[in-house]
C-alpha cells in the first residue's frame, strides 16, 4: 500500500549524537517531522521510522500489534547505537511508551528520554470490553488531530482497529511494570488540555520511573499533538537544550557535525 503523503519515514545523517523519534498510535512520522527537522538542522543524526501498519490504511494496522511496533523502534535504536556515540529516544503519546520501554530495556545505551503527552493506559469502560468487542466490531472512531492551532492537521487514521487497540492496551500494562527500570535523565512535556491522554498518565509515569534527573514542562497552549501545536517550538528548544546538557559536544560549534 502507498504511504500517505507526509507519513514517510525520515532519516538524517548528522554528527555523533543521535536521536530516535517514535510517533503515536494510529499516527505517522508527519506528527514528528518538524521536531526531527529541528534536530537535524542542528547537526544531530536523526531517525524517525514509520511503525508497521501505520501511515497507509487502517486495515493494515488491524493485523499488527505492539510487538511489531516495538521491534521497529528497537531495530532503529540498534542502528543508531552502531553509528553514534550517544543516542537519545523521544516519543509522542504511544511513542512515549515505546521510548520508555527502549530506555528500560537498553539501560545505559540510551543517554536520555524525552516524551510528549506519553500514554500509559487505555482509559474508560471500553478498555475492559476490548478483549470481546474486537471480535464483534472491527473499528471505532479515531483520535486524530487533537490540536488547538487552527489549520494544523495530523496525518493518521480516522478509525481505530480494535485488534490493535487491544494490543496497545496490553503494551501499556507491560510498560507500566518496566517503568522502575527507567533510570536515564527524563524530560516530560505535557498538555493540561489533552483530549486523548489524561494528566494521570504523565503523573503515573513520573511516580514509577527511577530517574533522578527529571524535568517536567507544562504546555499550556496545546492539545494532545503538541508537536504540531502552539507549543511546538518550545518542545523543540527544550529537547535540544536537554541533549546539549547531557551531550556537551552538541552545544559546541562544529563539533556536532561530521563523524
Amino acid at each position: 500500500m502507498p504511504v500517505l503523503p507526509g507519513a514517510e519515514p525520515f532519516r538524517h545523517e548528522g554528527g555523533e549524537v543521535g536521536v530516535l523519534l517514535c510517533h503515536g498510535f494510529t499516527g505517522s512520522p508527519q506528527s514528528m517531522r518538524p521536531w526531527a527537522d529541528h534536530l537535524a538542522e542542528r547537526g544531530l543524526t536523526v531517525s524517525l521510522p514509520l511503525l508497521p501498519g501505520h501511515g497507509t490504511r487502517w486495515e493494515d494496522m488491524q493485523v499488527t500489534g505492539w510487538q511489531d511496533w516495538y521491534a521497529e523502534v528497537d531495530r532503529e535504536l540498534r542502528v543508531l547505537l552502531e553509528r553514534c556515540s550517544q543516542v537519545f529516544v523521544f516519543g509522542l503519546s504511544m511513542g512515549g511508551a515505546l521510548a520508555l520501554r527502549l530506555a528500560a530495556r537498553h539501560g545505559h545505551d540510551v543517554a536520555g528520554v524525552a516524551v510528549v503527552n506519553p500514554a500509559n493506559k487505555v482509559h474508560g469502560l471500553s478498555a475492559y470490553a476490548l478483549p470481546v468487542a474486537r471480535h464483534l466490531v472491527r473499528t471505532t472512531k479515531g483520535l486524530r488531530s487533537d490540536i488547538a492551532k487552527a489549520g494544523s492537521e495530523e496525518v493518521g487514521y480516522d478509525r481505530v482497529p480494535l485488534h490493535a487497540a487491544h494490543s496497545v492496551r496490553k503494551f501499556f500494562q507491560l510498560v507500566d511494570t518496566e517503568l522502575p527500570q527507567v533510570t536515564q535523565p527524563l524530560l516530560l512535556l505535557r498538555s493540561p488540555q489533552d483530549h486523548v491522554v489524561p494528566p494521570a498518565d504523565s503523573a503515573r509515569i513520573l511516580s514509577r520511573v527511577s530517574s533522578t534527573d527529571v524535568t517536567e514542562v507544562v504546555l499550556e497552549q496545546s492539545y494532545h499533538v503538541a508537536t504540531l501545536d502552539h507549543d511546538a517550538e518550545r518542545i523543540f528548544d527544550e529537547s535540544h537544550a536537554f541533549i546539549g546538557r547531557l551531550a556537551p559536544s552538541v552545544g559546541k560549534k562544529g563539533s556536532s557535525t561530521g563523524g
